[in-house]
C-alpha cells in the first residue's frame, strides 16, 4: 500500500494547477489531504475529479474556508472517524482516522502556533490530547500518522534554525518537545529513519522565492508505531511536485500474506 500525504493549501486552488497530473503520477492507494479550505460538500465536488478514489472529508465548523482534512481511498477501509472526541479540539476539521485491517491511519493538520506565537498555549494543549488519542488507538492496533505537523524537529529539518528558534511558529522549544514526546512514546519518524542525514524540506514560504532558493522546513511527516517499522519499505519526500507551498510525502507499507 502506497500512502501519500499532501497539504494542498486549498483544494480548489490546487486543482487549477497540475494536481491531477501529480496524483496520477504518484498513483497512491491512499491519499491524505490537509488544508482543503472547503466545506465537506465543496471538497467532495472537488475530489470528484479523482474518480478512482472515494473521499472521506472533515471540515472546519468554526471558520468557513479554513483548515479541513480528507482521506481518499481506492478500496474502502473498515471504518472512518472524524476528530478526536473532544469538543474544544474538534471545531477545525483537523483529523480523519481510517481503520484498516492491520493499522489505523490518522491524517492530521496540526494547529499552527500563529503570528507572534499567539496560539502556542493552545498548541501545547493540542499536542497533549492528540498524543493521548494516538496512544488510545495504539491500544487496539498500530498507528500510521501522517500530515502537516507544523513543527521542524531538529536543526537538519529547517534551513535557518538559528534565525527561527523560539521566534517562529513551528520551531519553538515547546513545539519541538511536543514532537519529541511522540518519539519518546514509540512513534518513529519514517523519513529520518531511512534518511538519517539527508536535508530535504516539505514546506517553503511564498515569500521571496523561498522554494526556488530552497529556504524551507520539513514539517510534513509519516510517523508509525515502532512495531510497524519492518513493514515500511520506503519513506520519501516528493519535492518535484508543485502547486502548493508544501510538497507531498509518502510511504510504502507492505505486509506478508
Amino acid at each position: 500500500m502506497k500512502i501519500v500525504s499532501w497539504n494542498v493549501n486549498g483544494i480548489r486552488a490546487i486543482l487549477k494547477k497540475d494536481f491531477l497530473k501529480s496524483v496520477e503520477a504518484m498513483d497512491p492507494d491512499v491519499l491524505c489531504i490537509q488544508e482543503t479550505k472547503a466545506a465537506v460538500e465543496d471538497a467532495k465536488t472537488a475530489f470528484a475529479t479523482l474518480p478512482n478514489y472515494k473521499p472521506f472529508v472533515n471540515d472546519s465548523k468554526a471558520r468557513k474556508g479554513y483548515s479541513g482534512t480528507a482521506i481518499l481511498v481506492k478500496e474502502d477501509p473498515i471504518n472512518v472517524t472524524f476528530d478526536i472526541g473532544i469538543l474544544e479540539h474538534d471545531q477545525e476539521g483537523r483529523v480523519v482516522t481510517a481503520e484498516f485491517e492491520k493499522f489505523f491511519l490518522v491524517n492530521v493538520y496540526v494547529p499552527n502556533s500563529g503570528e507572534k506565537l499567539a496560539r502556542l498555549d493552545y498548541r501545547q494543549e493540542w499536542n497533549k490530547v492528540f498524543l493521548d488519542y494516538l496512544k488510545a488507538l495504539e491500544d487496539v492496533k498500530p498507528v500510521v500518522l501522517c500530515g502537516d505537523l507544523n513543527v521542524a524537529h531538529q536543526e537538519i529539518d529547517i534551513a535557518r534554525p538559528k534565525q527561527n528558534f523560539n521566534k517562529s511558529a513551528g520551531y519553538t522549544e515547546q513545539e519541538i518537545e511536543g514532537f519529541q514526546n511522540m518519539v519518546d512514546k514509540g512513534l518513529v519518524d519514517t523519513f529520518r529513519h531511512f534518511h538519517p542525514e539527508e536535508q530535504k524540506f516539505t514546506y517553503w514560504n511564498y515569500w521571496r522565492q523561498s522554494r526556488e532558493r530552497n529556504i524551507g522546513w520539513r514539517i510534513d511527516y509519516f510517523m508509525v508505531s515502532e512495531e510497524l517499522i519492518p513493514q515500511i519499505k520506503t519513506a520519501e519526500i516528493y519535492n518535484e511536485y508543485w502547486g502548493s507551498d508544501h510538497c507531498p510525502v509518502a510511504i510504502d507499507i507492505q505486509f506478508e500474506d
